[in-house]
């Protein structure tokens, strides 16, 4: 009987792929740096059914991790609950700047996954596919969906995410995109509820966040 060896061959080749392909991302790329068209300061008060309760500063330790070149942090209200809005956009990833994953950030943060995985939203006549989280830090959980969103497309998946990256590097010379989170407190058993009302404002904030992307 053979021994297993170990190693993922898929896993590898996708390995060597991405080396390469990230030699072409920097060798090939521009420095193009892309801004938004406006800025996040003016994203809309409203969204639908749901309005701003409260404006929010990302603490300063974070901005310069970060490294975006424009953030929002709000709070809205709507009609079955609320939402906290994160949006951090990036004109470039060619000189070190990138999105940080929610997935790897919320544990620093003392929050642990209960769930994982995706789901699909209708919203403006499309459907996107985003990750869906539940987590918790002591008794408080919170329902987050995240995705990253340029005006081309939306993904959920990071591996898929630096592919994209590479090719429209490549194609576009252009390496823009936006990181979009949305957390939603959770009641209690009302995990359902608070299911409603995330997907109820990400229908709402796809487009908005769409309309402030460059073309």
């Amino acid at each position: 009987m053979s021994k297993p060896s170990g190693r993922n061959p898929f896993l590898a080749a996708a390995s060597i792929l991405l080396i390469l392909q990230a030699g072409l991302f920097y060798s090939a790329s521009k420095g193009d740096s892309v801004p938004l068209l406006m800025p996040l300061s003016a994203f809309p008060a409203n969204l639908g059914s749901f309005q701003t309760s409260r404006e929010g500063a990302v603490e300063p330790e974070t901005v310069a991790i970060l490294r975006a070149d424009d953030l929002l942090l709000r709070w809205y209200a709507g009609p079955k609950g609320g939402a906290n809005l994160f949006i951090a956009y990036f004109q470039t990833q060619r000189t070190g700047q990138s999105p940080h994953s929610p997935k790897n950030c919320l544990p620093g943060e003392g929050f642990q996954p209960a769930e994982s995985g995706t789901i699909n939203i209708q919203t403006g006549g499309e459907t996107i596919n985003v990750n869906r989280y539940l987590v918790s830090k002591g008794e408080e959980t919170s329902l987050v969906l995240y995705w990253y969103q340029t005006s081309a497309r939306v993904i959920a998946d990071e591996f898929a995410a630096k592919f994209y990256l590479v090719g429209d590097s490549i194609t576009k010379h252009r390496s823009n995109t936006s990181l979009v989170r949305v957390v939603v407190p959770v009641q209690t058993g009302r995990i359902a509820e608070a299911d409603k009302t995330a997907i109820a404002f990400a229908q709402e904030l796809y487009p908005a966040v769409r309309s402030f992307l460059p073309r």
